[in-house]
């Protein structure tokens, strides 16, 4: 299992003077010390409109500023927005390449079609983005790979158009799908590219059912969108390491992890979403594959901890900070500790299959040197884990 870092530019409040420039200064710092570390990739999202979640509204800028600061990590896009009106499959294409060639061919490229909030900011309608989402992944390899790209339908035409760079990486940059569903973990396995969970509050244990359902998915998949079957799966944790259990905690994890629980729910729309969902998962209980098998084994379950607690949250009940941080850690959902803690719980997920084990850690209100410190900790540990 590959150790990576995942990144959002978090910015809680208070913000002193500056604090936007500090914040991507301080990312710089942290990328460039997991370069040196020999971390696998370094993965930045995309978020719009969001506020002290992310800063990381322009992800292409700061992954080509890393590239001319660092030297082996790898550059993950997690994930480009697919829908036209957030990026154009061309404008997707151009850029991947460009940063490619830019760092040495060193760029992954994940996409995803979002939710509700941003939608609604770009004027986008759901059906809208399942389809054109579906159109970018097959349009974006055949941009990179073909002399002349042509294109026909409701969301867009190309006439025979020369579309340049094409990648360094032959055949083409590995491709990637953000999912949080099990939907979009077995759309992912279809269209033949690799998954990336970007859920923090699932159990080990439906991870690894999560897992099955994708790799079940992937190894039927015969015509793949790009060039070539990417069936690596990429899961993404909250990770802090401090020199003991006890300074993990008082470096503020609990706290972190309680303000990212909530600041998530609160932009993602979680309650407007969570009815959506459900009302889509009750349609595909209904059908034959593996998505319907897997939901029709998770109804006959017992609600998990973490989906009573983040309904409590969702139903505006003040939950205690330990509280999150206690529920999140019984079922691991956290890498939090000592370094041999953490090597235990990171050993965990290597265990369940997973190829790249994408570590958020600059998370909510823990200081900046305390993140460092934690990169470090967690970069000796890397050798023991690939």
């Amino acid at each position: 299992m590959k150790i990576d870092l995942f990144n959002e530019i978090q910015n809680p409040r208070p913000w002193p003077e500056g604090h936007e420039q500090l914040r991507f200064r301080q990312a710089i710092e942290q990328a460039v010390l997991a370069d040196e570390l020999g971390y696998g990739c370094w993965w930045q999202v995309e978020h719009h409109g969001a506020g002290e979640f992310s800063l990381s509204s322009a992800p292409e800028l700061m992954l080509a500023a890393l590239s001319q600061r660092t030297s082996r990590i790898r550059l993950g896009h997690s994930a480009v927005l697919a829908p036209g009106r957030f990026n154009h499959p061309i404008r997707v294409a151009e850029r991947a390449a460009t940063l490619d060639h830019l760092s040495g061919g060193r760029v992954e490229l994940g996409l995803t079609r979002s939710t509700i909030p941003e939608w609604r900011l770009f004027g986008i309608e759901p059906d809208e983005a399942r389809a054109q989402t579906q159109q970018a992944f097959e349009m974006v390899p055949k941009m990179w790979t073909s002399e002349r790209f042509s294109w026909a339908s409701d969301a867009y035409r190309v006439d025979d158009a020369g579309i340049g760079p094409k990648p360094l990486q032959k055949p083409h940059p590995p491709l990637w799908q953000a999912a949080a569903s099990p939907a979009s973990f077995e759309e992912a396995g279809r269209r033949g590219v690799g998954v990336l969970g970007t859920t923090m509050w699932e159990s080990l244990e439906r991870a690894s059912r999560l897992i099955g359902l994708y790799r079940a998915a992937a190894a039927s998949c015969t015509d793949p969108v790009g060039a070539f079957v990417n069936d690596q799966v990429g899961f993404f944790t909250f990770v802090h390491c401090a020199d003991t259990d006890e300074e993990a905690m008082r470096n503020g994890a609990a706290a972190a992890a309680a303000w990212y629980t909530v600041t998530a729910l609160t932009f993602f729309e979680a309650a407007t979403e969570f009815v959506r969902a459900n009302a889509r998962n009750e349609e595909l209980m209904k059908s034959p594959g593996l998505t319907g098998d897997f939901l029709r084994g998770e109804a006959a379950a017992a609600p998990s901890e973490a989906n009573l607690l983040i309904a409590r949250i969702l139903q505006g009940e003040p939950v205690r900070d330990e509280e999150v941080f206690e529920v999140l850690s019984a079922q691991d959902s956290l890498i939090v500790g000592s370094p041999e803690t953490c090597r235990k719980k990171l050993r965990a997920y290597a265990d369940l299959g997973i190829d790249r084990l994408m570590c958020l850690q600059q998370i909510g209100g823990i200081p900046h040197e305390k993140v460092l410190k934690s990169i470090r900790l967690i970069g000796e540990l890397i050798p023991d884990l690939e």
